[in-house]
Parts: C-alpha cells; sequence; structure tokens
C-alpha cells in the first residue's frame, strides 16, 4: 500500500532554489555567476546528504528503535546483500542458538535464485526486506523510472518468494539520491539505515568487526552485518560473519539487550 510521498524542508527549499535561479537568470541575467554558484553549492549539498546514510534531510529514515523499544532493552540486528545458499542458513543457525530474530535485506536477484531460502527466513521468524533486484553500485545515480524498476522488482520477487510484502528498503551502502523517497512511497516502503556497522565486507578480523558494532552499543541501536556472497572471508575461509555473530550475540544478552527485527514506524 502507498504511503503519503512529504517533501522535506530542505527538498521544499531547493526546489524554490532553482525556481528562483531560472527566473533569476531571464529577470537579471548579468548576475548569472552569482545565480549558477548558488545552484552549484545546492547541488553539492545534495551530493553530500546523498552519499551520508543516516541523513533525514532527503526524507524518511528509520536509523533507531522506538523509545519504547530502547526501553525493553532492544537492539534491532540487520544483514544484507543475501540470501546466500552458503552463508544465509548458518546465520538463521546460529541465531536460532540463541533465540535472537533479525531483519534480512534481500537482493531480489538472489531471492530469485534461491525463494526456498527467502521463505525459510520468515518460517524462522525473522523479517525480510528490499534490498533492490540487482544491487548496483551506481544506483545513488539513477532517474525515478530505474529506481522505480530496481525497488518494485524486487519487492514482487521478495513478496512471492516469502508470501509478506517488505516494508523497509535499505539502498546498496546506504547511498541515494532525492528522487528515491517519492518512489518508495508509491511501493509502501520506508528507508532504513543504521547506527552501528561492522564493515564486514572488507574486514577478514573478526575480532575488529565485533568491536565495530559493540563499542559503545545502546538500546536502540540498528546493527548491520552481511550474510551475502560480499561478505569477508578469515585467513581461515570462513565468512566472518560467522564468527563475528555469536560475539555479538553473546555481548549483547551479557548487557542486558535482545536482538529484534527492524520494524517500519522505527524512529
Amino acid at each position: 500500500m502507498a504511503r503519503t510521498w512529504r517533501p522535506t524542508p530542505f527538498f521544499l527549499g531547493s526546489g524554490l532554489l532553482h525556481a528562483a535561479g531560472l527566473a533569476g537568470l531571464v529577470a537579471a541575467p548579468q548576475q548569472w555567476r552569482w545565480i549558477v554558484g548558488a545552484l552549484l553549492a545546492d547541488h553539492c549539498a545534495i551530493a553530500g546528504l546523498s552519499l551520508w546514510p543516516q541523513s533525514r534531510w532527503l526524507g524518511e529514515n528509520l536509523v533507531r528503535l522506538p523509545a519504547a523499544a530502547a526501553r525493553r532493552g532492544e537492539v534491532a540486528l540487520t544483514f544484507d546483500d543475501g540470501p546466500d545458499p552458503a552463508v544465509t542458513p548458518r546465520v538463521l543457525d546460529r541465531l536460532a542458538e540463541r533465540g535472537a530474530r533479525a531483519s534480512f535485506f534481500l537482493v531480489g536477484q538472489r531471492a530469485a535464485a534461491c525463494p526456498e531460502l527467502a521463505a525459510e527466513i520468515v518460517r524462522r521468524g525473522h523479517r525480510v526486506e528490499n534490498h533492490t533486484w540487482s544491487h548496483p553500485h551506481s544506483f545513488a545515480l539513477y532517474l525515478p523510472g530505474a529506481l522505480g524498476r530496481e525497488v518494485g522488482r524486487a519487492q514482487e520477487t521478495l513478496e512471492r518468494a516469502t508470501g509478506c510484502a517488505p516494508t523497509l528498503f535499505r539502498a546498496p551502502a546506504g547511498f541515494r539520491n532525492p528522487a528515491l523517497d517519492p518512489v518508495l512511497a508509491k511501493a509502501g516502503l520506508t528507508l532504513a539505515s543504521w547506527t552501528r556497522r561492522g564493515y564486514d565486507t572488507v574486514d577478514r578480523r573478526p575480532e575488529r568487526v565485533a568491536a565495530r558494532l559493540l563499542g559503545g552499543v545502546a538500546a536502540g541501536d540498528v546493527l548491520l552485518l552481511h550474510d551475502g556472497p560480499t561478505v569477508a572471508r578469515t585467513t581461515g575461509g570462513s565468512p566472518v560473519v560467522l564468527e563475528v555473530l555469536p560475539r555479538v550475540l553473546d555481548v549483547l544478552a551479557a548487557r542486558g539487550l535482545t536482538a529484534v527485527p527492524l520494524a517500519a514506524g522505527a524512529e
């Protein structure tokens, strides 16, 4: 179900600035240097905000769990880039061993290749969310039509595989542009980012990945790991996430924190 799209104050201000700039070029073309300079500065600001995953200036963005969840001592555990037949089932087993639940942001192409694994994630009590159809590295440069195809095709595939329509979307690497939020609103999705990430796609040292996630971790935080083919391998060849996850869950339990899925409506 589509949600109502509401442009942010920055989005509105940027639109007004462009309209004023065009009017200024018509009324006072001799001032073109100042006008073009102002518009270029605005575009630089947009580019910077597009590369800031936690930014809310371009649209809705879930960064933390709501206050009520934080009071209950909950922490959201999320995984990106799956499903991967070599990694995801083992991640699910480690979660089951400790009674933890999580959200899996799946790539549509990978879910289409193993729909039974996507369905198994839901069967085990976890949530499946949208992480684009093909995980393009240039996603933040896409125009609205291309954004809609990436989001829509993944949405259809994941709902067909699991029987549940995703309600959240995470952009590849967290990068997006101002055209994304209207596309997500039409699809009934809300952007979700994270509070802490382990960089487990580039760091082969489990202790360092765990330290990034756990250093100063607090109730309400959203943690990001990966269960796809992009996850780094230890020097012994094991996916880093499989060694990091038990450490993270043990420390959370010791601190009285519970791992839960990220749900729409978080802060």
